[in-house]
């Protein structure tokens, strides 16, 4: 059975929403969301110029509306990202691990959107061996994946 995870990537078009200035973008995220020749938009308020890809400073400014956001911000920010969600009809988000709060989690569910959260998208992207399949490895031993 596919999981709530998996069906994410089913979407066409994703905003990949992270801050520069902060932490490094994920870029891992976005490259891959490219690769599978999904429609992707970086949005980074800290910068103009994501991967050699012009970078949004928000979700209004992009060109077209997207389906999915992945969140990889400062936690303080990600329940602000959920609700610019939320106001652009975005109804799936996923947030990166450990960068949820229960605020941001209680407006998701407030607004109807499907988060998913408590694991790494790049884990679901990213064919072949790496750290990340190693961690797939792990959570479907657990039963998280």
């Amino acid at each position: 059975m596919t999981s709530n995870y998996e069906t994410f990537f089913t979407l066409d078009s994703f905003a990949v929403v992270g801050r520069s200035q902060a932490k490094p973008f994920p870029i891992l995220s976005y490259r891959r969301l490219k690769a599978m020749r999904k429609l992707a938009y970086a949005v980074d308020p800290s910068t103009n110029l994501i991967d050699g890809d012009k970078a949004y400073p928000n979700l209004p400014a992009l060109p077209t509306p997207v389906a999915g956001v992945i969140l990889e911000v400062p936690k303080a920010e990600t329940r602000d990202w959920i609700a610019a969600a939320a106001d652009a009809g975005i109804r799936d988000v996923w947030v990166h691990m450990a960068h949820d709060t229960p605020e941001a989690v209680a407006l998701a569910k407030e607004k109807g959107i499907n988060l998913r959260t408590g694991t790494c998208a790049v884990m679901y992207l990213n064919p072949g061996l790496s750290y990340h399949s190693i961690h797939k490895f792990i959570m479907t031993i657990a039963g998280k994946y």
